[in-house]
């Protein structure tokens, strides 16, 4: 059975794609996984994981009244399975966020692990979809208090429709984050999954169109990520038809 998480957080810049990229090649050591990039308006998954060139991508599932397959976006990287999202304006205006359920539905099927690439923020319901139809959520933050703060209203909506919280991921760490760290064991709901620290190795990544465990596979950034993704202990999804489930979640208004 499939376990679907969203990757999420408060703001933007946090971070989330690369985490979201990091945590997918580490599960996949164990776990079939597929990488959804479910940030609709603000997309740059494609071009973490090199592939700014699609030719099918979400945006094109997503459009009202298309025969498009899902296998069509669906690319083969890195030991995942990857469905980019398009940048363009035109695309994000045409698309109809409600079918993301469709999509995530139809995935279902060929994969232990989904990993959804949230938008920043709610407020729209092509940014909270993802959370909703989450079994799990896992927070991405900065380590400062606003940031927590941020996070923390991510946490109370995913639960507000029943989506657990997986853990925090604190990123872009600088120093001593044991404080901040400390106030997140108490405030989340689940643990402190890694503390990632700064380090140029995640910038040179983003920057040679690589997930960091495929471009810098030794780095402590990496080390971080990997000891997240065994923290989050996958577990089987809801008994029942998987792609059901999907189906029927609640398409959300805005917050």
């Amino acid at each position: 059975m499939v376990e679907a998480f969203a990757v999420a957080s408060g703001k933007g810049g946090t971070g989330k794609t690369t985490s979201t990229l990091a945590l997918g090649m580490a599960l996949a050591e164990e776990h079939d996984v597929t990488v959804v990039d479910a940030d609709t308006g603000m997309a740059n998954l494609l071009f973490h994981a090199g592939l700014d060139d699609a030719a099918v991508t979400l945006h094109d599932l997503l459009v009202e009244g298309t025969a498009t397959d899902v296998s069509e976006a669906t690319y083969d990287r890195f030991g995942l399975s990857v469905v980019p999202c398009g940048t363009s304006l035109a695309g994000f205006e045409a698309a109809e966020p409600g079918r993301l359920r469709e999509v995530v539905a139809d995935l279902a099927g060929d994969a232990d692990v989904l990993l959804l690439d949230s938008p920043a923020a709610l407020g729209s319901k092509s940014a909270v979809l993802p959370v909703v139809l989450a079994d799990r959520v896992v927070v991405v933050v900065e380590p400062t208090i606003p940031a927590l703060s941020d996070g923390l209203k991510v946490q109370e909506y995913a639960r507000s429709y029943g989506t657990e919280t997986a853990g925090v991921l604190f990123n872009k760490v600088r120093g001593d984050a044991a404080d901040v760290a400390e106030q997140a064991e108490r405030r989340f709901g689940g643990p402190v999954l890694a503390n990632v620290p700064e380090s140029g190795a995640v910038r040179a990544a983003r920057r040679a169109g690589k997930p960091l465990l495929a471009h810098a596979p030794e780095s402590e950034p990496a080390a971080r990520y990997r000891r997240a993704a065994a923290r989050l202990e996958v577990r089987d999804g809801d008994e029942g038809s998987v792609a059901d489930r999907f189906r029927s979640a609640v398409v959300p208004d805005t917050p």
